[in-house]
This record gives structure tokens, sequence and C-alpha cells, in this order.
């Protein structure tokens, strides 16, 4: 039975001025990929902020790989 390892990476937006970029996304991706990382899963939620108690809107990407 093939067992798996999980990695959960926090995104933020930009606090100031808008969305995340696709290509900012596709990078992040690309980066796991070369280290054995496939996307599990993209999840929206509100994620810690840099500043303050508050959360600001961003991804949760969820990675596994097999376990070696």
């Amino acid at each position: 039975m093939q067992r798996y390892t999980y990695k959960v990476v926090e995104v933020r937006e930009k606090l100031i001025g808008g969305k995340m970029s696709g290509g900012r996304l596709e990078k992040l991706l690309n980066d796991y990929a070369g280290d054995g990382w496939q996307l599990k899963a993209i999840t929206s939620a509100e994620v810690k902020g840099r500043v303050g108690p508050g959360g600001v809107e961003g991804l949760l990407v969820t990675f596994e790989r097999p376990v070696q």
C-alpha cells in the first residue's frame, strides 16, 4: 500500500491592490513539482496576514508525494 506525505502552503494575496497573479501561482506549482510534489487541492481561505491579528484572502495549496 502506497503511503503519502502532505505539505500545505499558505499563499496570501497582496495586502494592497489586488488579486494573486496566475504567473505567481504557476511558479509556485512548478517549484514544488520540481521537488517531487503533486498538487492535491487548492482552497480559498482567510490566511494569516503579515500585520495584526486579522487575516487576508488567500489560498491554501495542498501538495502530496509518496513517502520514500
